[in-house]
């Protein structure tokens, strides 16, 4: 397979399997309820933490793991990546979240898909868009500096995507409850679409991008080993 196929093909199979997994643990919660067989909010940011782990293990040496339009962004940013490829990436990305939203929607119970929007998330009531945008950008630049100091960095540990899914796992702790801490374009598009569910989209896109282009600014500009 072309050199040029093979980063896009591990970007569309490795964002379908994360948005399947994370939507999917957020409607297994809502279909078991509230009893001891629930998987709990703990269940969902574990789904998300270690599923992001693996993919990105298995897929770094490809495409460089991101399954992510803001981490792509950051990279970037920082030129860690390059541009003509920035489109393709997320493009990929974007179609790898809905089919595996459709594959959601396709195999779970309807009522708890239905009840859960395929996992789309949302902010809660007392979360403002304003206040959803920044808790996002704060929870994406923690997120792309750990993509940075774990994998990018050539002083990084060598880890693989361990730090990585460590980071999606707290921030989905601290910010699960508010905005669903998505830090990613691609797992809100996903849901989003298959779900016909709209309302405060932008909030997953505006957050998640200024956390990851101030990641890699700083990164580009401070933190990062001078070559």
């Amino acid at each position: 397979m072309s050199q040029q196929v093979r980063p896009l093909v591990a970007e569309f199979v490795g964002t379908l399997l994360f948005v399947f997994l994370g939507a999917g643990s957020v409607v297994a919660f809502i279909a078991n309820g509230p009893g001891a067989g629930s998987i709990g909010p703990l269940g969902v940011a574990l789904a998300h933490g270690v599923g992001m782990a693996i993919i990105v293990s298995m897929t770094m040496s490809i495409s460089g793991g991101h399954m992510n339009p803001a981490v792509t962004v950051g990279l970037w940013i920082a030129n860690r990546f390059e541009g003509r490829l920035v489109g393709q990436y997320i493009a990929v990305q974007l179609l790898g979240a809905v089919l595996g939203a459709a594959l959601v929607k396709a195999l779970f119970p309807h009522v708890a898909v239905a009840t859960a929007l395929v996992g789309t998330p949302r902010l809660a009531s007392e979360v403002t868009f304003m206040q959803g945008v920044w808790i996002e950008a704060v929870l994406t630049f923690f997120l792309v500096s750990a993509v940075f100091g774990t994998a990018v960095s050539t002083e990084a540990p060598k880890i693989g995507g361990f730090g990585i899914g460590l980071a999606i796992f707290v921030d989905i702790l601290v910010g699960g409850s508010l905005t669903g801490a998505v830090m990613n374009p691609a797992r809100a598009f996903g849901p989003a679409v298959v779900a016909g569910q709209w309302d405060a989209h932008a909030v997953y896109w505006i957050g998640p991008l200024i956390g990851a282009a101030v990641a890699g600014a700083l990164w580009k500009a401070v933190l990062l080993p001078r070559r």
